[in-house]
């Protein structure tokens, strides 16, 4: 009986403390699941707030808010013209600074033209390192710059692993990604702590959600540049100066033109001006956003996935870009073949019907 009695005695103490260990599972997973719905809550809103709230408010006049002029590098063309346009629409005078000069002039006549502001043309090549700088800011002189955007970048001519890139084009990615928004923010920033108002726009890249492979020199360096903006309003938002990270997934323009899948804008992937007229909006209101609400979504998404799914996922998309990529060059080689062929025909006939017989 004493046995008996002692191993009740401890089926009652084994079961006790089974008990007490499912209560304290409960409450972990209690808890645990309150903290997802906080953070889920808290990304709801703070994209009602970037993407919707932020339009239905009656926005700050930029040039009162910020300053007269805004800087924007590579803006002849892609995601950097629709920006400066859309700066320009609301009365802010451009400084567009890029590499082809023909262009340049011509997007400059287009928003004078369009939105009646006053703009400056400086024709710079972000590639070749310090030497341009001075030239610059020389250039810019004593503008009050309110707003600048480091837009100005490069990438693959179409996902490749990393030794299939050639040598000058990672330079240039240093030079023109990383360099440019560094050396152009150390030379403008200190006017608007002067003035304590100011922003500074640094257009990263939702590749750097994650490790992307085949893109991972272009993702690193948009990655330096998400931490750089982040840093840097830490450092100076008490002085008046807001420092945005900008992080779009595709947007269609002429540096996504290597993939037919990519030129063609639908939900996710929008124009330039398009995503350029949402993410103007989120001006002054966010220090980190996507900048358009449909790469927001890509971008929850982004960070729910396990990193090795991701990795998987992505390197997958990527091999099937690059074979898009390599089909449309065998398309065009063979395009420029069969004219080069009818070319010469043309001649030959040409030359046979002006021979005297």
């Amino acid at each position: 009986m004493a046995a008996i009695d002692s191993f009740e005695f401890l089926l009652k103490e084994i079961l006790q403390v089974f008990s007490t260990g499912r209560d304290a599972f409960a409450i972990l997973g209690a808890v645990y699941t309150a903290s997802k719905a906080i953070s889920i809550s808290r990304c709801i809103l703070t994209a009602l707030n970037d993407h919707f709230l932020s339009r239905l408010r009656r926005q700050s006049d930029l040039k009162t808010k910020f300053g007269r002029w805004a800087v924007v590098t590579g803006s002849s063309e892609g995601i950097g013209k629709a920006y400066a346009q859309e700066l320009a629409s609301h009365g802010v005078n451009i400084i567009l600074i890029s590499r082809g000069e023909r262009r340049l002039f011509k997007t400059a006549k287009e928003i004078e033209e369009q939105f009646h502001v006053e703009t400056c043309c400086i024709a710079a090549d972000f590639s070749k390192g310090m030497e341009i700088y001075a030239k610059v800011m020389k250039a810019i002189g004593d503008k009050e710059v309110g707003i600048l955007v480091n837009n100005v970048g490069v990438m693959y001519d179409y996902p490749q692993l990393f030794l299939d890139v050639p040598a000058e084009r990672l330079w240039q990615l240093i030079h023109i990604n990383v360099a440019a928004a560094t050396m152009m923010t150390h030379g403008l920033l200190p006017q608007m702590v002067q003035r304590k108002r100011g922003a500074v726009v640094m257009v990263s890249s939702g590749a750097c959600s994650q490790i992307t492979p085949q893109m991972t020199i272009y993702a690193a360096t948009k990655s330096f540049l998400d931490y750089f903006a982040r840093s840097l309003h830490y450092e100076y938002k008490s002085k008046g100066v807001l420092v945005q990270s900008l992080m779009p997934f595709y947007v269609a323009t002429r540096m996504t033109q290597y993939s037919e899948t990519l030129s063609c804008t639908n939900f996710f992937i929008p124009t330039a001006s398009g995503y350029a007229r949402s993410a103007v909006s989120t001006l002054g209101v966010s220090s980190r956003t996507s900048g358009f609400f449909p790469h927001t979504i890509m971008s929850w998404i982004a960070n729910l996935v396990p990193e090795g799914m991701w990795m998987w996922g992505s390197s997958r998309l990527n091999e099937a870009l690059r074979a898009q990529a390599l089909h449309r060059l065998k398309q065009q080689s063979a395009g420029r073949l069969a004219q080069s062929a009818s070319d010469q025909a043309l001649d030959i006939i040409d030359s046979g019907t002006s021979t005297p017989s």
